[in-house]
């Protein structure tokens, strides 16, 4: 990992997203993260700038970081943060997501990060915003358990876990399993377990009808650190984020998400 870009506008939720990124790179001194602001007026910049320096002298009394600062006049944030992204060939933006006291601010800062989260080029990393970093051992891998092989990004998911030295724990939420897995779940779970072999994967499976409920609860009974889902189309991400239910994982939760690509 050699680019990280964390988006800044100031409010407490990527304030808190920035000291957690900070104390989860803590140690990687090869890792510039771009501490990266969006303003709309002329008189911006300086203040802006201003006001990033502050933050990196704040997260420089946590742990030797190396740090940039960028400041852009745009009104058009996640445009500019997804061109930044390609042009410094980013390896992750790590972004807060807050429940927020209004449904507007909820819905401001729920959908920049999770449209961020939809691009197909850049893993994500949202943070809630009452979550606080205290170390990362365990991470919860979703799945569906279809097509695997053609649907698992392997090598972001593999780099995370090597980096990191990380314990991956694997769920599929399922309202028809029953006493044993079908042949062809099972042949998938195989797969899986081959492809992170050198990881030596957990495996678990509930017979449940909400997605977002079980993985909550299991993240909090199995002190998971970070959970990691893979973004396709009508996947598990899909649902998570786009039908009622959605807030009881991605504004409730205090464990961070991070979404990759297949």
């Amino acid at each position: 990992m050699k680019t990280v870009i964390v988006p800044i506008d100031f409010s407490d939720t990527s304030l808190n997203a920035a000291e957690y990124a900070a104390r989860f790179l803590a140690g990687h001194y090869g890792v510039e993260i771009i501490l990266y602001h969006c303003y709309d007026t002329e008189l911006g910049e300086e203040n802006s700038l201003e006001n990033l320096g502050n933050l990196k002298n704040r997260l420089l009394e946590i742990t030797p970081l190396n740090i940039t600062l960028l400041a852009e006049r745009t009104d058009e944030f996640l445009e500019e943060l997804e061109k930044l992204a390609r042009h410094r060939e980013a390896d992750l933006v790590i972004m807060g997501i807050t429940g927020g006291r209004s449904s507007r601010e909820q819905r401001f800062m729920g959908s920049n990060a999770l449209k961020l989260a939809e691009n197909k080029y850049i893993p994500v990393l949202i943070v809630p915003e009452n979550s606080k970093y205290k170390g990362m051992k365990n991470v919860l891998l979703a799945t569906d358990l279809k097509n695997v092989v053609g649907t698992t990004p392997s090598a972001p998911i593999k780099k995370i876990l090597k980096e990191f030295n990380l314990n991956l724990h694997v769920i599929n939420v399922n309202e028809e399993h029953y006493i044993e897995l079908s042949e062809e779940a099972r042949a998938e779970r195989n797969k899986l377990d081959e492809m992170f072999s050198e990881y030596n994967p957990e495996f678990y499976f509930l017979r449940l009808f909400e997605i977002e409920d079980a993985i909550n609860q299991f993240a909090e009974d199995k002190n998971i650190d970070l959970v990691i889902n893979v973004h396709r189309e009508h996947s598990l991400f899909s649902r998570l984020f786009k039908n009622s239910h959605t807030k009881k994982m991605a504004f409730q939760s205090h464990v961070p998400l991070l979404v990759v690509h297949e």
